[in-house]
């Protein structure tokens, strides 16, 4: 009997506000609250709750043999607690089916992995923590950043204690071998690697509604028919893909949410198939082979690497700087600072910066609140120039213990209004 592991990756950056060379020590506050809040309405109106709705119809219909897992980055989980609280309720409503295993990520949805092993810690430690508050799961499966990953980044991830992680299928790693079964890291091999079949994952989240595309329509028959195609002996099949593909990237009108709700039946009508999550997959099978990963991969674009993100001058010079405020930040350990610290280390800002146009530049609009990557570049700089200025007054102001506990006082005090002013606006739009 195969195993289908189906994983889903939610995540909506916050996306910065037009700051101006002249709001650099004046202004600083960062963020388009009006831009991400419709934006944020949009998604939970087109996708989360309706596709949150339709899983849970369907693990009770299915009697608890379908299976999903997810990974919700700590930066989309505040715009839920802020924006669209329900679909916290109906994701802990999902959690309480015993049929959804949620995963451990980067707070952040940050590349810190590839700069600051201190900082990537740091992170996943406290997106597990808010992970187990919010649903009363201790992640046990890591699923890093757009599916980055090296044999350095998997020793580090198991250093951590997780017993398995997930990442992309590249063809130049596995060459002739197959994603459908189970890997181990190089250098630890303890740590097991679950394996994206990027054709069918693809096939789904981005080819769905292309009628120029030859196998268009995609029916779930026609799905269960490629399972079937494939070598007896392979072992689970990894679909991963956006949670956005229901309804936002594939459009209600395409048919997403039909084929999404005609799946386990499709899936697990001959007896053929089962669904498993990622915890039970590395419990129940055994790696057939290491996975040499020297050189870092992601599962973004054709190249399957880095460069959209740090593929250019912009991107290594923002990536650079940002990085180098971390040991100051951390002295600190200022509530405000770190917070901005969390946002503004979000992979998009940088991916924003990416001078890809060409097979890939729809990927790279998707939501891009700029008119071009020098446009993204300047803005984030600009939030970057002020942000450090922060940290050197608060610096400066630590010497004299006095100044420093009333900046944290005047911090507490903004704080608790922002909390007030946020709870009469729910107030209000309830009357």
């Amino acid at each position: 009997m195969k195993s289908i592991c189906l994983y889903f990756q939610i995540h909506q950056p916050l996306r910065l506000r037009r700051y101006r060379f002249f709001d650099i020590g004046n202004d600083h506050y960062y963020y388009d609250d009006f831009t991400n809040e419709s934006i944020m309405q949009k998604i939970v109106k087109e996708c989360y709750l309706p596709a949150n709705e339709i899983l849970l119809n369907l693990i009770k219909a299915n009697k608890k043999h379908f299976k999903v897992s997810f990974s919700i980055t700590g930066v989309v989980l505040d715009q839920f607690e802020q924006y669209a609280p329900e679909v916290i309720e109906s994701l802990k409503q999902l959690a309480d089916t015993g049929c959804v295993e949620f995963m451990a990520e980067t707070y952040s949805h940050s590349l810190a992995a590839l700069k600051d092993n201190n900082e990537f810690n740091a992170q996943v430690k406290a997106h597990s923590q808010h992970i187990h508050e919010l649903f009363g799961q201790k992640p046990k499966v890591f699923r890093n950043t757009e599916l980055i990953y090296s044999d350095e980044i998997g020793k580090a991830v198991a250093s951590m204690g997780y017993k398995g992680m997930l990442t992309e299928g590249a063809k130049h790693i596995l060459g002739w071998k197959s994603p459908n079964y189970l890997y181990c890291n190089a250098i630890n091999p303890k740590l097991k690697l679950l394996m994206r079949n990027y054709t069918l994952s693809d096939d789904i989240a981005f080819r769905f509604s292309e009628e120029g595309w030859n196998e268009w329509p995609l029916t779930t028959e026609k799905l269960v028919g490629w399972l079937e195609q494939m070598d007896e002996k392979e072992e689970v099949v990894n679909i991963f893909m956006d949670y956005e593909t229901f309804g936002e990237h594939q459009k209600k009108e395409s048919g997403i949410f039909d084929f999404l709700k005609s799946l386990p039946a499709a899936v697990l009508k001959n007896g053929h198939y089962e669904f498993i999550t990622p915890s039970e997959a590395i419990k129940k099978y055994q790696p057939i082979a290491v996975a040499h990963v020297p050189n870092t991969i992601s599962w973004a674009d054709e190249e399957r690497d880095l460069s959209a993100w740090l593929g250019n001058s912009l991107q290594d010079e923002a990536f650079t700087k940002l990085y180098e405020l971390r040991e100051d930040v951390s002295a600190l350990n200022n509530e405000r600072i770190n917070k901005d610290w969390n946002y503004l280390q979000s992979s998009d800002h940088f991916y924003y910066m990416c001078t890809k146009f060409f097979s890939d530049g729809d990927v790279h609009s998707y939501f891009n609140p700029y008119n071009s990557p020098y446009d993204a570049f300047i803005n984030y700089m600009n939030v970057l120039s002020d942000f450090k200025l922060r940290i050197k007054e608060l610096m400066d102001a630590k010497q004299n213990d006095s100044t420093f506990d009333e900046l944290q006082q005047k911090d507490k005090l903004i704080k608790q209004y922002k909390k007030e002013i946020n709870k009469l606006k729910k107030q209000i739009l309830q009357e």
